[in-house]
């Protein structure tokens, strides 16, 4: 069954627990410097987010149906059948279309490494592999983020909404969203009003993006797959040279 994650707005207490537990799952700095960062990016893969009196969290989406996933041109981001989208760094040639696709606009670049990398949150694919729930989840004091199978975690969301109509704003943020995704919010207001994107098409993304493709010549298919072949391979070379040279 696929894997989820709920997030509920009206329980955070803003200790961003979540953040810690994150950086330590994928060895990265964490300290009050990356803290106060509101943003996510190449070091900090969630965040948490102030909104006057309320808390609200930044995570990869997850998409059912990923937009980053369906312009990869390497298959080096697949949705698996738990539930993430993970990412093999041994396959990307560094084209950063993933970037572009992203309606939320997750995935980062390691700017400022020699052979960087994109970056983004796969739900702790690998803990989740081995029946674990996510470190964000395991870590949230109060119970903010949980983790689940997808499922059970909407079944539950909409009885929080039943169970109190006046304390929480009546959607689920995810459930339809670019054709649905493996995480969710509840909160108190608005999603607008805690900084989530709700212009986002309900349809999910590669279903337009082939629908545009269907029209174009084949040619023009194969020219791109090419040109971005020559382009990895010299790009490739010129870092690995730079690599080798400052080893030496």
């Amino acid at each position: 069954m696929s894997k989820a994650i709920l997030y509920d707005s009206t329980l955070c207490i803003g200790c961003k627990a979540c953040e810690g537990a994150c950086a330590e799952r994928w060895g990265l700095p964490y300290d009050d410097k990356i803290a106060a960062e509101e943003k996510i990016s190449a070091h900090k893969l969630t965040a948490i987010e102030t909104h006057g009196d309320k808390y609200s969290r930044r995570l990869c989406m997850n998409c059912e149906r990923p937009a980053c996933a369906s312009v990869c041109p390497v298959g080096a981001i697949q949705k698996t059948a738990l539930g993430p989208v993970v990412y093999d760094a041994d396959k990307c040639m560094g084209c950063r279309y993933c970037m572009q696709a992203c309606p939320f606009q997750v995935p980062s670049y390691e700017w400022d490494k020699l052979l960087p990398r994109m970056r983004k949150c796969d739900m702790c694919y690998e803990r989740q592999s081995q029946g674990k729930v996510t470190a964000c989840a395991e870590a949230c004091p109060v119970g903010a983020t949980k983790c689940g199978d997808r499922d059970e975690l909407i079944a539950e969301a909409r009885q929080r909404l039943a169970a109190k109509p006046t304390e929480y704003y009546q959607k689920i943020y995810g459930l339809k969203e670019v054709g649905g995704t493996s995480v969710f919010f509840l909160s108190a207001a608005p999603f607008e009003k805690i900084g989530l994107r709700t212009g986002v098409p309900q349809e999910a993304l590669p279903e337009t993006t082939w629908r545009v493709l269907e029209m174009l010549p084949d040619v023009v298919s194969t020219g791109t797959v090419l040109l971005g072949g020559i382009w990895w391979i010299t790009n490739r070379r010129s870092e690995v040279e730079k690599a080798e040279g400052k080893r030496k």
